[in-house]
């Protein structure tokens, strides 16, 4: 992905200073405070949260329990294969879960659930496509670009649970 130039923001949440990045019609990263899928600005970048104010109230609304579903023009910039992990990410129904191996198998892939997974790391726009959504297949919950605890925290979160962010 090339580096254009962008506005971001921090807006906060129950997950702690999320960064959000975009330009005046278009959300391309979201980024949590921690983990190993964390971004910070890059040069180019200027602070600004104008054009912000939507992806705030939804993100408001959502870790309120009033949002399932986000309505935000983004951009997607990676591989076909990709891109169609992601969509099919959105399928997956607020406050369920389904495997690698499932997810591999609904994009008619169902021999690549490693490369299903690499795709969900690459996602630049965690919690609008719920990678989150996507465990072991034992259940487990497996990597997380924002952290295994940031992981726990939204899926109990969406399954209506009192969550609690705390490291496992």
């Amino acid at each position: 992905m090339s580096n254009p130039e962008l506005a971001y923001t921090y807006l906060e949440s129950p997950i702690g200073q999320l960064l959000v990045a975009g330009d005046e019609q278009h959300l391309y990263y979201i980024s949590f405070p921690g983990g190993k899928g964390k971004i910070t600005p890059h040069d180019n970048w200027h602070e600004d949260p104008a054009p912000f104010k939507e992806i705030a109230k939804q993100l408001t609304a959502y870790f309120k329990g009033e949002l399932e579903n986000f309505d935000i023009p983004m951009v997607l910039n990676g591989t076909d294969f990709q891109e169609n992990v992601w969509t099919a990410l959105c399928d997956i129904p607020y406050g369920e879960t389904i495997s690698y191996g499932e997810l591999a198998r609904r994009i008619d892939r169902p021999k690549a659930s490693r490369a299903v997974g690499a795709a969900n790391g690459a996602n630049h726009l965690p919690i609008i496509i719920p990678c989150h959504r996507v465990i072991g297949a034992n259940n487990s919950l497996t990597g997380f670009g924002g952290g295994i605890e940031t992981k726990q925290y939204l899926l109990q979160h969406e399954q209506g649970e009192d969550p609690q962010l705390t490291l496992i």
